[in-house]
């Protein structure tokens, strides 16, 4: 495989795992949101702190969709290849109750052609 189409196979597949979290967020399906993550990923959630694991992922995100939120939309999203199995995403977002920054959105190329992620850093701003 050249260069240009692991390239090109990467980006579909972060496009196609973020376009799957969004819709499983807006959705109010934590588990769907959650299955977008590696089972060892981290997320640093900036003011609310450092979730370990799916466990852990998934309980902040079904307290947020049981909070009311919805919505999320990404503003400008930037995706910078890493290698060829890895790619970062950095974006704004914006939701119902809340706007902020995604400041590193790890996507790692799985065996089975998706991509998942292995960290997630982002901050509410608002």
């Amino acid at each position: 495989m050249s260069y240009d189409s692991q390239n090109s196979a990467l980006l579909t597949a972060v496009n196609a795992a973020s376009t799957r979290w969004k819709m499983a967020f807006n959705a109010g399906d934590a588990a769907g949101c959650t299955a977008q993550y590696e089972a060892t990923a981290t997320m640093e959630a900036t003011p609310f702190g450092k979730f370990i694991g799916h466990e852990k992922i998934q309980g902040f995100w079904q307290k947020l969709i049981d909070d009311g939120f919805s919505d999320v939309e990404y503003l400008e999203p930037k995706i910078e290849i890493i290698d060829e199995t890895s790619a970062v995403l950095s974006a704004k977002w914006k939701m119902n109750k809340a706007y902020g920054v995604i400041h590193r959105e790890l996507w790692v190329l799985q065996t089975d052609g998706t991509a998942k992620l292995r960290e997630d850093r982002f901050e509410a701003q608002g």
